[in-house]
């Protein structure tokens, strides 16, 4: 989904060069203030949500991270000028945090079964459903009014929590803004070991034997394009491949494994840098890479814009722009072993012309990489930031709405036998196609008005009966001040995927006085029998049963005692949904990049006695 991660918009740099005697008030008035101070409806995060990160945070996404290659003319004096100032602190040098919290016994093997309860992956299973069988969650609808807080884990120096965890074999993997992988017991929340890498994680991590050899490995992929094989047991790396070579490009996506083969999603940042009025946007297509899990050896990469950009015009200041581009995958590839297929949503384009496969369904042949069909949603919707800025230099000519899709298809078998693949939009409109049959539209829904910001974002869920889908619609208050709009968005939906008519309605949920606060629900939905669990920008998680009724709440945006004795605080919720397994329930909060609370935690619950 178009500029969701934390840092993506982080800073907006010129290409001239600046003074390297230039402090940071400066700098950040000459090239980053038009976006982060505006008003306007965007994704860039403004003034407050840069103000929670860490200098450490500002200063490696712009160093080595996901902002570098917008940075690299910068001077090292020059980068923690702007962290400094956009953050208001100083380095916090907390290598130490590492050795709080730790186990107090290694594991020589994993603490539980392999195939006991687990959540692996983003979706759990290939199909994308979010939705986790009785055996699995271990946990009842009886029993969800019970869930208490077990305990807290902080991620160290970081005011965002967006990367989902991964629970297999008694053993909990999670990634970091911190640029680490951690390993956690999950009972306990107790740190195995943790592993230093090039760039935060933010997508899920998958686990499987690796193909080959005696070994259990995790499989995972950063913000600056590369996918990793480590071993789940002592953290140690097996192979790292980069995946894509444009300066811009990232995985926010989880890759998915499948049959010895991890897919790889490929997104990019280039909406960001592609603003700038000397930026010559724009060059990225977004990809699928297959890769050997074994090694890590590319098999084949799968644009989803066939055409190789090219020179089209140049904008008002001279500066040569390319197309078509655009058509990121930001979310985990569905698998179809039935038919050998791939399924993947895409963004919108970035420049003109816009591409037919952008804002898309498309089906890839597992084996080839080979283009089986596309449907698409939303034409001509070509979008930078500049749509959004005070320069609009490089904004399309006639720019779309920026209705990409941000989460990833659900295959589905109905109880007929019929097979449906639903997903929904950031348009407001949740979509079912038929797989078997090219992706016709089989029915289209709307639950939302939709937007930059709107509609369903990160995820939807399915228990093969009905799709249960979140509504953001988030706004903010036009007065100036970056601040949420506490009356607008929000809303839970639970659709029949036979004929997509709404069957349950939860409405808005009001903040009331609360501050930073929205209704939006943003993040991904879960699913265990009889239970929807949805998280909200207001920093509430709640459970409902699958006819409305509330079952239970609680407030994730408070401070809390973390296990590994950082201080932690949780905030917004959104991005990943929340993780069921083994009769606990695990959730990240904290993700105030548009305005929410900001956070660092990753809570557990389980159910208590009466």
């Amino acid at each position: 989904m178009s500029l969701r991660a934390a840092l993506a918009a982080l800073l907006i740099w010129c290409s001239a060069p600046a003074l390297a005697q230039q402090d940071g008030a400066t700098l950040y008035a000459a090239h980053c203030a038009q976006c982060h101070d505006t008003d306007a409806q965007t994704r860039v995060p403004g003034r407050s949500a840069l103000r929670a990160m860490s200098f450490d945070q500002v200063l490696g996404a712009v160093t080595s991270g996901s902002m570098a290659a917008m940075a690299k003319d910068r001077s090292d004096a020059e980068r923690r000028a702007i962290a400094s100032f956009v953050t208001g602190k100083t380095a916090t040098g907390g290598a130490a945090a590492d050795a709080e919290g730790r186990c107090a016994q290694q594991a020589s093997g994993f603490p539980g079964a392999l195939d006991g309860p687990r959540w692996n992956g983003w979706g759990v299973d290939a199909s994308n459903s979010r939705f986790q069988p009785a055996d699995m969650a271990a946990l009842t609808a009886a029993q969800v009014p019970r869930l208490r807080l077990k305990w807290a884990y902080a991620f160290p120096g970081a005011s965002v929590s967006f990367a989902p965890p991964t629970v297999v074999g008694g053993m909990l993997f999670i990634g970091g803004t911190d640029r680490k992988v951690h390993a956690l017991d999950a009972r306990s929340g107790c740190t195995i070991w943790t592993l230093a890498i090039d760039a935060a994680v933010r997508a899920a991590i998958s686990f499987a034997p690796l193909p080959g050899s005696d070994q259990f490995a995790i499989f995972f992929g950063d913000l600056r394009a590369n996918a990793y094989a480590v071993n789940a047991l002592t953290g140690a790396l097996i192979w790292k491949t980069k995946v894509e070579e444009h300066a811009a490009a990232r995985v926010t996506g989880a890759p998915t494994l499948h049959d010895g083969v991890l897919y790889v999603p490929v997104s990019s940042l280039e909406e960001a840098a592609g603003s700038q009025a000397t930026y010559e946007c724009c060059t990225f297509r977004g990809s699928v890479v297959a890769l050997e899990a074994a090694t890590g050896k590319t098999i084949w990469q799968a644009y989803t814009i066939p055409e190789i950009p090219h020179p089209t015009s140049k904008n008002a200041r001279g500066t040569q722009l390319f197309g078509p581009s655009g058509a990121a995958i930001w979310s985990a590839p569905t698998i179809d072993a039935k038919r050998g297929a791939l399924y993947v949503a895409t963004s919108n384009s970035y420049s003109n012309p816009p591409a037919a496969t952008a804002d898309a369904i498309l089906a890839f042949e597992l084996t080839t990489g080979k283009l089986l069909w596309k449907q698409q949603a939303t034409p001509k919707d070509a979008f930078v930031v500049a749509c959004f800025s005070a320069d609009r230099t490089n904004c399309p000519d006639e720019p779309g709405p920026d209705h990409d899709f941000g989460q990833s298809p659900i295959l589905v078998t109905l109880h007929d036998g019929r097979r449906v693949l639903a997903i929904a939009q950031k348009s407001g409109v949740v979509h079912a196609l038929d797989p078997d049959d090219g992706g016709k539209i089989l029915w289209q829904t709307r639950i939302g008005k939709g937007g930059a910001l709107g509609g369903s974002e990160w995820g939807s869920a399915s228990d093969g009966e009905r799709i249960y889908v979140a509504n953001s619609d988030v706004r903010f208050k036009r007065d100036g001040t970056r601040q949420l709009d506490s009356t607008q968005g929000g809303g839970l939906f639970g659709l029949d995927l036979a004929s997509g008519k709404v069957v349950m309605e939860v409405p808005p949920v009001a903040c009331g006085d609360r501050l930073q606060c929205s209704p939006a629900l943003s993040a991904a939905v879960s699913l265990i029998p009889g239970v929807v669990f949805s998280g909200g920008v207001s920093g509430f998680l709640r459970a409902y049963a699958t006819d409305g009724k509330l079952l239970w709440e609680f407030d994730t945006a408070q401070d809390f005692k973390a296990v590994n004795g950082i201080p932690a605080r949780g905030g917004a919720i959104d991005g990943p949904g929340p993780v069921i397994a083994g009769a606990m329930l695990y959730t990240n909060s904290g993700y105030g990049q548009w305005s929410g609370v900001s956070g660092n935690v990753l809570l557990a619950f389980e159910a208590g006695t009466e």
